[in-house]
């Protein structure tokens, strides 16, 4: 069994964690829609983290170009695992009580979810980097771009609480990243033959 084969099932089980507590946090929406009021934004950045996770995921095949995997290289993916991990678990308090609503929530706790975001922008950079120099060669504009996009409009969430910019931040990285999976995976092309 190569290295990478070890990797990916840890990462895969930390992932489907991740996965797990977003869709445990919907079902306890649906099976208790009163306990705490839900909140559209909210639900839209439920939505942007299940995506991204699932895609992350993924584009995590590419680590089986490494050659040669080092302690540091291990470390650093599992972190990365662990860290949308708890990005996602920051959408879903374990406990929702003395919050109104999951809009009174996130905006409380909204520094500390765009701070993550902003994190993740530069772990995904050294990530794309440690695919390998021509993996970086090919995917260092569309990495760039796309995190650049993620940190500067994730100041803009940590710094401006108004409901209605937040959801302007929300619903634009929404289809940011559905346009860019679209055109990653050359979807366009499929819906229209």
């Amino acid at each position: 069994m190569h290295m990478f084969e070890y990797v990916i099932v840890l990462i895969s089980i930390v992932i489907g964690l991740a996965l797990t507590h977003l869709m445990q946090g919907i079902a306890g929406v649906i099976q208790d829609p009163h306990r705490t009021r839900i909140w559209w934004v909210h639900l839209v950045w439920v939505a942007y983290m299940f995506l991204s996770i699932v895609f992350w995921w993924w584009w995590e095949f590419q680590l089986q170009h490494i050659q040669a995997w080092t302690f540091p290289i291990y470390l650093f993916v599992i972190f990365y695992a662990f860290y949308l991990y708890l990005v996602s678990a920051v959408l879903f308090p374990g406990n929702p009580e003395g919050y109104d609503s999951y809009k009174d929530y996130f905006l409380a706790r909204r520094r500390w979810f765009f701070g993550l975001l902003i994190g993740w922008a530069v772990i995904d950079v050294i990530d794309t980097w440690i695919k390998g120099p021509d993996y970086f060669a090919a995917h260092t504009q569309d990495t760039v771009v796309f995190n650049a996009i993620l940190a500067l409009t994730s100041i803009i969430g940590m710094a401006v609480r108004r409901p209605a910019v937040q959801a302007i931040i929300a619903v634009g990285q929404l289809a940011y990243v559905l346009t860019g999976l679209l055109r990653l995976f050359n979807l366009f092309s499929f819906a229209s033959s």
